[in-house]
């Protein structure tokens, strides 16, 4: 990590990089922000929170109470939209990696040798919308990593993480054998 990332540097963005093992040479596939209909909720908390300082000619000599009304809900979705965006689901050539956390950052992994299963849900409105939830079944009783919720494009990232195992050789190619009709045997 780089010694110089100020703390509001270190608070705006996940830093993805300083969690790959690059000198074993493991790289991103893909880097997962949230679905942006999880935004839709703090926005229009951030929004209510303007509308109630809009109001403060209104209200002549009590401005500075709706002042502060409106700069709570303001704040808090402006928090809000902050904790999505730090939320991200990482995969790579090694594992899958979730980092999360505006003021606290948490890190969960699952290497791609423990992965038995995914399951992905796509409720009606994600279908409408085009996000997902994964969950991830694992050889570890007790996981960090289980449920990723609001995955944009679930059906293409599933097919990402099982070409990625695939390719690692983790999984056994099957061959079909072709039977010759002609042949009698």
């Amino acid at each position: 990590m780089n010694r110089r990332q100020g703390l509001l540097d270190r608070m705006l963005d996940p830093h993805i990089d300083d969690h790959l093992i690059s000198d074993e040479g493991e790289v991103v596939i893909d880097e997962v922000m949230h679905h942006w209909v999880v935004m839709v909720k703090p926005v229009l908390v951030v929004l209510l929170g303007v509308a109630i300082i809009l109001a403060m000619p209104f209200v002549a000599g009590l401005w500075w109470f709706v002042l502060a009304l409106g700069f709570v809900p303001v704040m808090y979705g402006l928090y809000r939209i902050q904790v999505e965006f730090m939320d991200r689901f990482v995969i790579t050539n090694m594992r899958v990696f979730r980092v999360h956390g505006v003021f606290n950052q948490q890190l969960a992994t699952v290497p791609m040798t423990r992965i038995l299963d995914i399951s992905v849900h796509k409720p009606l409105m994600g279908r409408v919308f085009g996000y997902g939830h994964f969950t991830f079944e694992s050889a570890a009783q007790d996981q960090g990593l289980r449920d990723i919720r609001y995955v944009g494009r679930p059906d293409e990232r599933d097919l990402t993480i099982q070409r990625v195992i695939q390719r690692s050789g983790l999984r056994k190619d099957f061959k079909v054998a072709v039977v010759d009709e002609d042949d009698g045997t």
